[in-house]
């Protein structure tokens, strides 16, 4: 009995966890760049587990779903989207929390037709100069398994030991995604999918919750025989 009670309250408890991820996918749905979480047992397996799994599972770790959202051509040449499964290497003041590029990229003042190259070299023609002067080239970081990044919120991604450590360099090399100049990344939630998600999870919690009814009924009968 104690044992179907406890894999019971398992899975209401991942239950509810896989609900909140999904409530914050569907938050972000219309969030630029943002990656839908998941939700795994083992973040060694986070590659993206059935909603069976995550379900079942008791330890909240999560991952970022990495299929790459469509990018929106928005004219600005300060908005930079990257193709395939790459991120910008920002970091903060604090050297946790992320905002800054990594190296950073100073844009002069009086700086005009800023251009950034795919390979990420950011150009600009400086008052005073007859050619555009290069003033840095945005890196970009990898990973051997970028599925296992951990959600920090912001969209922001920090590696894990599932993740592997970033691989720094430059777009276009060694398998890196390339520097779109004028572009944004939308999120990539399927809002379609979470639904269902959402259903299943909700028909799992109530299948978990009649365990424990039954359970607990079977319990008093127990009782009241003896």
């Amino acid at each position: 009995m104690d044992r179907l009670i406890y894999t019971a309250y398992s899975g209401l408890t991942g239950s509810m966890m896989t609900q909140q991820v999904i409530a914050s996918n569907m938050a972000n749905a219309q969030t630029i760049g943002f990656r839908a979480e998941l939700l795994s047992a083992d973040p060694m397996t986070l590659k993206g587990p059935s909603i069976e799994a995550r379900a079942m599972t008791r330890g909240e770790v999560r991952g970022a779903n990495m299929k790459q959202g469509a990018l929106i051509e928005t004219g600005n040449p300060l908005d930079v989207a990257l193709t395939g499964r790459t991120m910008l290497a920002v970091q903060g003041a604090d050297g946790e929390e992320a905002y800054v590029l990594q190296p950073p990229v100073t844009i002069p003042e009086g700086a005009a037709s800023i251009t950034v190259a795919p390979d990420g070299t950011v150009s600009a023609a400086i008052p005073g100069t007859a050619e555009p002067s290069q003033l840095g080239q945005i890196t970009i970081a990898s990973f051997a398994n970028a599925a296992g990044l951990a959600a920090q919120g912001d969209n922001f991604l920090t590696e894990t030991a599932a993740s592997g450590a970033a691989q720094i360099g430059i777009a276009g090399e060694v398998g890196r995604g390339r520097v779109r100049q004028g572009f944004l990344e939308s999120s990539n939630v399927n809002v379609v999918e979470e639904l269902v998600d959402m259903i299943e999870t909700q028909r799992a919690y109530e299948v978990n919750s009649k365990m424990i009814s039954a359970v607990d009924e079977m319990l008093k009968n127990a009782n009241q025989t003896l």
